[in-house]
C-alpha cells in the first residue's frame, strides 16, 4: 500500500527570495521552535557544475519522527536519518529537493520531492512550489491489518508540518524582503 500525497502553494515572493529562505530554513533559532521535529541538517557535498552552472547539495537530516505507540514498539526508534538532495539551475530558474529515508527503510519508504519554480503568471514576483510525497508501510505481519491507518497518519503529519514550513519560508522571505529594502534591522 502506498499513501500518496501532492500539495501546490504560491509564494508571493520572486524565485530567488524563495529559494534563497529555503536553504535558511533549518538554520534560524526561531525556525527550530517551529520545525522541532528535525533535529539535525549537515551538508554532505556541496558542488557546482561550472558548465551547466547548475548546483548540487547533498544534505543528511535528523527527524523525530514519532508514530503509534505500537509502532514504535516494533520499530525499537522514533528517529529517522533522511538525505535530501538538491539540484539548483539559476539559468532555468528550477530549484528540486528530493528527500527519502535511508534509516526505517524495512518498515517505512517515504520520498518528498519539493520543486520551486517562478510563477506562470507573475514570473518576476511570485513562485510556485509542488511538493510530492508518498509514503509506504512495507508488510509486516504484525502491521499488516494497521498498515493503510499506519500511512493516513503520517501523511497526515506530513501535511501538518509541510503547512509549517510554508510558515518558516514565508518569515524568511519576510526578513529577506526587508533585508532587500536594507530595514532587516528593524524586523523581527
Amino acid at each position: 500500500m502506498v499513501k500518496a500525497y501532492t500539495q501546490e502553494h504560491v509564494y508571493k515572493h520572486p524565485w530567488e527570495r524563495v529559494t534563497s529562505a529555503s536553504w535558511r530554513k533549518f538554520a534560524d533559532p526561531e525556525n527550530k521552535r517551529t520545525l522541532s521535529h528535525i533535529l539535525e541538517v549537515d551538508t554532505l557535498s556541496h558542488k557546482l557544475d561550472s558548465l551547466s552552472g547548475k548546483l548540487y547539495t547533498t544534505r543528511a537530516l535528523t527527524i523525530h519522527a514519532p508514530g503509534p505507540w505500537f509502532l514504535r514498539k516494533i520499530v525499537g526508534q522514533d528517529i529517522c536519518h533522511c538525505v535530501e538532495s538538491t539540484v539548483v539551475d539559476a539559468q532555468s530558474k528550477s530549484m528540486q529537493l528530493t528527500t527519502r529515508n535511508i534509516s526505517l527503510q524495512k518498515f517505512i519508504e517515504v520520498e518528498e520531492k519539493i520543486r520551486y519554480e517562478p510563477h506562470p503568471e507573475n514570473p518576476t514576483g511570485w513562485t510556485v512550489c509542488q511538493q510530492e510525497t508518498s509514503i509506504r508501510i512495507k508488510p509486516l505481519s504484525a502491521l499488516a491489518s494497521m498498515a493503510e491507518k499506519v500511512e493516513q497518519r503520517c501523511a497526515e503529519r506530513f501535511m501538518q508540518n509541510s503547512v509549517k514550513g510554508r510558515e518558516v519560508m514565508e518569515r524568511i522571505c519576510k526578513y529577506l524582503e526587508a533585508e532587500s529594502g536594507g530595514i532587516a534591522s528593524n524586523f523581527h
